[in-house]
């Protein structure tokens, strides 16, 4: 286990120092107490607001920063490019805290930058801001504009939300995808759930029983027949992606798990941690959405699914799929491992953004 998180660290940028966009000034500062990195658009055309745009990095909750490596990288590219207001934010990691802390500090970020003091000193636009993140970024992102779609006391809220194989449930791990890769690099089956655990502030030792969906059994009293249809993957997913690798046809529902697992993890069914696990009416309200999946990547029906939610909810989509991605691809992008996947997928990312900004 080490290794693959080691090797996450590599990709998340510890040791790749950021290109360079001439122009875009970069400022370390706090939003609501949330560290934050601002990247600002050269200077130039006076007189029209700017996009705003507010990043959460991905790594499992767990590692990674914002400010190096491909991140850093592309937030500069994504201010230069679209004239915007980048904001990285900083949010407090596993073992410091657990949820929903990170959650928390993502939201209060997003409310800041969201506020109009912040939109005035920036001259952003208020009806093009988007929120955006990758794998555990991307989850943080989709709970955050749930969260503030719903929030009648915001006057302002995201127009857009891009969300790039996000990690969204943690109910099934034996969805096609979940088994179809669970060995495929950089993230193997174990290392999700052993995040998940990590995310959620439970007991490690727990993993072979999530690995087996015992922590979801028809015990749980609290997981009803209507909350399992929200990731029914034999409904939610094309046909095509409905694979299924044990001969039994349909989700593994374990009839008589363990009641251990289920009272250790208290947020399993809170949707600010599983955000598949929203209601239809809070997802009607959701801003229109890209989504980013990659066929070789444990995450991927997770999101296939949010996808087709979304829309059954008649939100606007884009669902962008990768036949040849992986799971990390979109980091892979600057030398020496600057992937050709890698850079299609943050090209087309950002040539959304300039559509539908």
């Amino acid at each position: 286990m080490e290794g693959f998180e080691g090797m996450m660290e590599g990709l998340l940028g510890f040791e790749s120092g950021g290109g360079v966009m001439p122009g875009v000034k970069v400022s370390d500062i706090t939003f609501a107490g949330v560290p934050v990195r601002v990247y600002e658009p050269p200077a130039g055309g006076e007189g029209h607001l700017r996009r705003g745009l507010m990043f959460f990095h991905g790594g499992g909750w767990a590692l990674g920063t914002g400010k190096k490596g491909s991140y850093d990288t592309t937030n500069r590219m994504l201010s230069d490019e679209l004239n915007a207001v980048v904001v990285s934010v900083e949010y407090r990691l596993y073992p410091e805290v657990h949820f929903p802390v990170p959650y928390l500090d993502c939201l209060a970020a997003a409310k800041h930058f969201l506020s109009p003091e912040v939109r005035a000193r920036y001259a952003m636009d208020p009806e093009r801001v988007a929120v955006t993140g990758d794998s555990a970024g991307g989850n943080l992102a989709a709970a955050v504009a749930q969260e503030i779609a719903t929030d009648e006391t915001m006057s302002v809220k995201f127009s857009v939300q891009a969300l790039i194989y996000p990690a969204l449930q943690a109910l099934d791990f034996n969805t096609p995808s979940y088994l179809q890769n669970q060995n495929i690099p950089v993230l193997h089956r174990p290392l999700m759930v052993r995040f998940w655990l990590q995310y959620l502030g439970a007991d490690l030792s727990l993993l072979a029983q999530l690995l087996a969906n015992n922590h979801s059994s028809l015990h749980h009293p609290s997981i009803t027949p209507e909350l399992r249809a929200r990731l029914d993957w034999t409904a939610l997913l094309p046909p095509k992606r409905r694979r299924d690798h044990r001969g039994g046809g349909g989700p593994l529902v374990v009839e008589k798990g363990p009641g251990g697992p289920a009272k250790e993890l208290p947020g399993l069914l809170d949707a600010r941690a599983s955000p598949l696990l929203a209601g239809p009416e809070v997802l009607a309200k959701c801003p229109r959405a890209y989504i980013l999946t990659c066929e070789h990547d444990v995450l991927r029906d997770d999101g296939l699914m949010y996808a087709r939610r979304l829309q059954d909810a008649g939100v606007a989509v884009t669902s962008e799929h990768y036949e040849d991605g992986f799971h990390g691809c979109f980091s892979f992008t600057v030398w020496p491992m600057d992937f050709d996947i890698g850079k299609r997928a943050v090209r087309a990312y950002l040539d959304w953004l300039q559509k539908n900004l």
